[in-house]
């Protein structure tokens, strides 16, 4: 169970490469058919996408902090930021993908969002725990 959460981090990891290099190479695939099809379906996916990949990465690296301009950040956070970055601007040099600042905006507000339920569910940890032992 120890290495569930990191090998299913990696798996998720390996999925949203195979959708960049799809859309870099510009084919098509069913998911971005389903996307199409849904209204802002694509800010929704980028969302989804960085936002869960922020989760599980939080959890793979135990919740890991470190400081960042007097705030604690999760390092899994800070390591999909600095993936999202270097991937949307790598759209700029790529002719059949489109630098988006909305994409962009839809990734920064899933790995914010998702770090956001990380804190919560961590913090209710906490509480139970602590709850637990004082009886």
């Amino acid at each position: 169970m120890k290495l569930l959460v990191p090998f299913l981090s990696i798996g998720f990891f390996c999925f949203i490469i195979w959708i960049i290099t799809l859309a870099n190479t510009g084919q098509s695939s069913i998911f971005f058919d389903l996307v199409a099809r849904i209204p802002y379906g694509d800010k929704v996916g980028h969302f989804c996408l960085f936002g869960v990949l922020t989760f599980a990465a939080n959890f793979s690296f135990k919740l890991k902090t470190i400081n960042l301009a007097s705030r604690n950040i999760y390092l899994g956070a800070l390591l999909v930021f600095i993936f999202v970055v270097f991937e949307e601007l790598s759209q700029y040099f790529i002719a059949s993908r489109t630098l988006d600042f909305f994409d962009f905006s839809a990734n920064i507000f899933g790995i914010v969002f998702f770090s956001l339920v990380t804190k919560h569910i961590q913090h209710n940890s906490r509480v139970k725990k602590t709850k637990k032992y004082k009886a």
